[in-house]
C-alpha cells in the first residue's frame, strides 16, 4: 500500500510540545469541493488555512496519507494491519496518533486496533465527520483539534489516555467499546455499556477511574486474521434454510450468534440440532445479544440454558464489531482452543469480567 507523507510543524519558531501522526484513511472528512461542486479528497498541505486554530496547540504534526482514500464500507483487514503498521513503525518518535476515518466501519476498526496493538502505552484517537471539512457546519473540525489535543496530553510524561479510542461530538470512548448508533446527527458514536473516557466541553473531563493503564513492554503487532468467521442474526420465524446457508459457509470456523434480549435464542429442536452438529465438527458458537446495550446471561431463561448446554460461548456484553474483530485476530493468531479461552477473557477493555 502506498502512502503520502507531509509534516507540518504549528509551533514555529517554538519548539513543539508534542509530535502527533495522522493516519488519513479517507471518509467524508477529507472532503471538499471543487469549483463545479464536486467532492474531492481533501489536501492536507492545505490544512492551516481550513483550520488556522491548529497553530495554537504547538504541535509538531506529521500526516500520512493513504495515496487512494477509502471509503469505510470497503475498509477490510488489510487496512487494519496497514495502520496498525504505520502506528509501529512510528511509535517512538510519536507521542500520540489520531486515525482519520469513515464513520461506517470505525467501531470495527477501532476494536481491530486494539487487539492488535500489543503492550500499547500511547494514544491512538480514531475521528472523522458527519460533514466534510469544506462544509460551513462541517464538524470536522472541532473532532480533529479535540482529538489532537487527547492525542498528545500527558501527565507526570505519561499519556494520559493511553489506548485505542474514538472521539467524536465531544465525547471519547473506548474503540472496542463504541457503535455508530446515529447517521444524520453530529452524536454518530454511542458505549452503552461503558462510560465515556472524557467529556470535552469549555475543557476536557477526563473519567480517569476507566481509562486503561499504560502497557509496559515493547509495543508489537498482531498481524494475522482469519476470516472464516460469519454472522448469525436470530429473527421470528427464521427459516432452516437460512440457517443452514451460513452454518453450511466452506471453511466456517466462528460463528457470531445475535440472539435476543440476554443471549435468547429458539428451542425448537430443528434449531438446536443444527447448532449442536456444528459444534461437535468444531465451529465456534459465540452468543452476542441484539441489544445495544445489557450483556448476555446464558441460562437466565430457559431459551438461553440450551445453548450453555451445547458448548456456546456466551459473548458477555461486548459489541458486535468488538467480537466479530476479536475472534478473526484470535483465530489469526492461536489455535481454536486457545481461541475459545481468550474469547470470555477481556484482552483491551472490550468485555466485563465477573
Amino acid at each position: 500500500m502506498k502512502y503520502k507523507t507531509l509534516t507540518i510543524n504549528t509551533a514555529v519558531p517554538s519548539p513543539p510540545r508534542a509530535r502527533v501522526l495522522i493516519i488519513y484513511t479517507g471518509g467524508t472528512f477529507g472532503m471538499i469541493h471543487d469549483a463545479a461542486g464536486t467532492l474531492l479528497p481533501f489536501d492536507f498541505s492545505l490544512i492551516l488555512d481550513h483550520l488556522p486554530t491548529l497553530r495554537n496547540l504547538f504541535l509538531e504534526i506529521t500526516v500520512i496519507e493513504f495515496e487512494h482514500p477509502i471509503d469505510s464500507s470497503n475498509i477490510d483487514p488489510s487496512h487494519w494491519l496497514a495502520i496498525g503498521q504505520i502506528i509501529q513503525e512510528n511509535y517512538q518518535q510519536q507521542d500520540g496518533f489520531v486515525v482519520l476515518h469513515g464513520t461506517d466501519t470505525m467501531a470495527y476498526t477501532a476494536s481491530a486496533l486494539s487487539y492488535m496493538l500489543q503492550h500499547l502505552a500511547k494514544p491512538v484517537v480514531f475521528t472523522g465527520a458527519q460533514l466534510p471539512i469544506s462544509e460551513p457546519r462541517s464538524d470536522a473540525r472541532e473532532n480533529l483539534i479535540t482529538a489532537l489535543e487527547i492525542a498528545s496530553t500527558k501527565e507526570d510524561d505519561q499519556a494520559l489516555v493511553p489506548e485505542v479510542c474514538i472521539y467524536f461530538d465531544s465525547e471519547l470512548l473506548r474503540g472496542n467499546r463504541a457503535k455508530k448508533a446515529e447517521s444524520m446527527h453530529f452524536d454518530a458514536f454511542r458505549s452503552e455499556n461503558y462510560p465515556a473516557l472524557a467529556n470535552a466541553g469549555v475543557k476536557i473531563d477526563y473519567n480517569r477511574s476507566v481509562v486503561r493503564s499504560a502497557a509496559t513492554g515493547k509495543l508489537s503487532l498482531l498481524t494475522r486474521f482469519d476470516d472464516h468467521v460469519s454472522i448469525l442474526k436470530l429473527f421470528p420465524g427464521i427459516s432452516q434454510a437460512s440457517v443452514d446457508a451460513i452454518l453450511q459457509t466452506p471453511g466456517l470456523k466462528a460463528l457470531i450468534l445475535e440472539t435476543f434480549g440476554s443471549g435468547n435464542a429458539p428451542t425448537a429442536a430443528w434449531f438446536l440440532g443444527k447448532l449442536k452438529k456444528a459444534i461437535d465438527h468444531g465451529l465456534i458458537v459465540l452468543n452476542i445479544s441484539q441489544c445495544p446495550g445489557g450483556m448476555v446471561m446464558q441460562g437466565k431463561y430457559e431459551t438461553s440454558r440450551s445453548l450453555l448446554e451445547l458448548g456456546v460461548i456466551s459473548g458477555g456484553d461486548m459489541t458486535l464489531e468488538a467480537a466479530v474483530t476479536k475472534v478473526m485476530v484470535l483465530l489469526g493468531n492461536y489455535t481454536v482452543d486457545e481461541t475459545k479461552q481468550r474469547l470470555s477473557i477481556s484482552l483491551a477493555g472490550e468485555l466485563s469480567e465477573g
